[in-house]
């Protein structure tokens, strides 16, 4: 566009008015306007031209606008103004962009800006809108389109909060002050680089003395040394936040913190009483329970867990103690039997110790606990008792019928002394070889006995109590039927003899044996003759062979009781 050099092109300023309480406007001196001759070329018929690039008065940076405006006026942002503008309504303001014509709108004859609603920064903190500057006659532009923004200006609107709380910390009892326990911290919406709006300060509304908070960062710590969990476990401490670094006028919002005092092992086991009575029956098995004891312990967890044992030698060598894990109780057993007639009483020195231990706790110590337990053994109506676990008896054969083989003795091990019978169990025995006397035991025959046929006799006594005959005692009792010489020999003589008619004089022609049923010590040795009750052959004769024994004979011969076998000659 050229015009004429005595045409003047009108300088345009921008001004930018802002409300006092804002900060950080762009202002613009007098000196950052363009003057026409910096924009202008004067060409060689006298006109000029203009040079159309944006003139530094007609860039600005951005306005401000007070967020949460309350009252029934439009809110002033700031004002547009030409150097074209005289005054006369010759200029025509345009403005577009986020907002404008709805919550932004501006007077088109004086450039004025207001709000229409009340703005919220934290839901938009900045607009962005463009001017425009027309001739109303013409419509020509008097200035180029230009950007500027509006940006929301923070007020202290929204309080500090902890979107995730309440919150649940444990710390470990008897921690030591200033032990840190857990951090909260809040958010703030409001601006956190305009003022103190979103400068957050921690306090501590409940909790005290036990808990402190650091103003800056938001770590709870412990405050109170010691504190035990068997006395108070859980605590409740409110804390608050404040913005405005705290000060007076400031927004806060607080929280719980639910804070749990952990177990440690800080109680030693302790028995209820120092002294206990049990009475176990002395017929009591072996390797069975015969009674609990129990120590108390206020921790909880493996911190609660108890070691029983038997620290004295008399209570060790016939009881023992375990633990039961579900309820803690020491289960004390029989290691050996009972016996009422010779200990009536047995005491028991027992300690419980923790089996976890706490090193930094340990001057708490010591962590274990003692009792006595006396033990009572009760008296039980037992079974007779024989005087031997078996008994081996012996006679002789064919002894008269009546005749005493032996006895058996039992006794009634319990202090009454109670009177004993006895009793052959004929059950096992389809023979009844022998009876005994109910009242002293004495085994005698009832039928005549004979080693040949049976040398052995097993039997079982049955001892009983006169008080009580259903206790009963069994022993096994073995005869031995000794031997009596009271079977003759008997000579073999399945065979004959044959002697050639030329056999010399002296020859052996048989050698004859015999044989006895009895034992050795009654028989086997012979004394072999020719029977006094037959005639005599000249041409034989006997001869006793002192223990050769040998298995053929031809002559019948009369033999006596001693060893040797016989030979037979011509």
């Amino acid at each position: 566009m050229r015009i004429s050099t005595t045409s003047c092109l009108c300088h345009i300023l921008v001004c930018l008015c802002f409300i006092q309480r804002c900060y950080g406007a762009s202002h613009h001196n007098p000196a950052d306007k363009v003057t026409i001759a910096k924009n202008q070329t004067k060409l060689a018929n006298g006109e000029t031209e203009v040079h159309h690039r944006p003139k530094r008065g007609w860039i600005w940076n951005q306005f401000f606008v007070l967020e949460e405006h309350i009252g029934p006026d439009t809110q002033y942002v700031g004002k547009l103004h030409s150097n074209s503008d005289k005054g006369d309504g010759s200029v025509r303001y345009i403005l577009s962009g986020e907002g404008a014509g709805s919550i932004f709108i501006i007077n088109e004859v004086t450039g004025d800006i207001h709000a229409t609603e009340s703005l919220d920064r934290e839901r938009k903190a900045h607009y962005i809108l463009h001017a425009q500057a027309f001739d109303r006659n013409t419509e020509k532009p008097l200035e180029p389109k230009s950007e500027f923004i509006i940006k929301v200006q923070d007020i202290n609107d929204n309080a500090p909060t902890f979107p995730d709380g309440p919150f649940v910390a444990a710390v470990p009892e008897m921690s030591g002050v200033g032990t840190s326990v857990y951090q909260v911290t809040a958010t703030d919406a409001d601006d956190p680089t305009y003022g103190n709006s979103a400068r957050v300060v921690y306090s501590i509304l409940q909790g005290q003395p036990y808990f402190s908070v650091d103003p800056k960062t938001g770590v709870i710590r412990t405050a109170l040394a010691n504190m035990d969990r068997e006395a108070r476990e859980h605590y409740a401490v409110v804390i608050q936040a404040k913005d405005m670094a705290g000060s007076v006028g400031g927004l806060s919002g607080s929280t719980t913190i639910n804070i749990t005092l952990t177990d440690v092992n800080d109680n030693p086991p302790k028995f209820p009483q120092k002294n206990y009575q049990l009475y176990v029956p002395e017929s009591a098995q072996v390797g069975k329970p015969v009674g609990k004891i129990k120590a108390n312990d206020e921790d909880l967890g493996v911190n609660a867990e108890i070691k029983y044992s038997i620290i004295n030698s008399e209570g060790a060598a016939m009881f023992s103690i375990n633990t039961d894990r579900d309820t803690r109780e020491g289960i004390i057993s029989l290691k050996k039997p009972l016996n009422y007639e010779r200990k009536k009483t047995y005491t028991l020195q027992i300690e419980g110790v923790n089996s976890h231990l706490e090193p930094l706790l340990s001057y708490l110590g010591p962590f274990k606990d003692t009792a006595t337990l006396k033990i009572t053994v009760g008296d039980v109506d037992e079974p007779p008792v024989f005087s031997m676990d078996y008994y081996i008896m012996d006679v002789y054969e064919n002894a008269r019928i009546g005749r005493e083989v032996g006895a058996v003795t039992a006794r009634d091990p319990d202090s009454k002394n109670s009177h004993v019978r006895y009793f052959i169990d004929h059950s096992e025995h389809s023979d009844n070889y022998f009876n005994i006397d109910m009242d002293s035991g004495v085994i005698k025959t009832t039928q005549s006995l004979d080693r040949e046929d049976k040398p052995w006799h097993n039997i079982t006594v049955i001892a009983s109590e006169v008080d009580n005959p259903s206790l009963l005692s069994h022993v096994p009792v073995t005869v031995q039927v000794l031997d009596v010489n009271d079977n003759p020999p008997e000579i073999n003589k399945d065979k004959e003899v044959i002697v050639c008619e030329n056999s010399r004089p002296g020859q052996v022609i048989q050698t004859m044996t015999a044989v006895d049923k009895d034992d050795f010590a009654n028989g086997q040795r012979f004394s072999f003759s020719l029977p006094s009750g037959i005639p005599v052959n000249p041409n034989f004769t006997l001869k006793d062979n002192e223990g050769i024994y040998c298995t053929q004979y031809h002559l019948c011969a009369f033999l006596m009781n001693f060893p040797s076998s016989a030979l037979i000659t011509l």
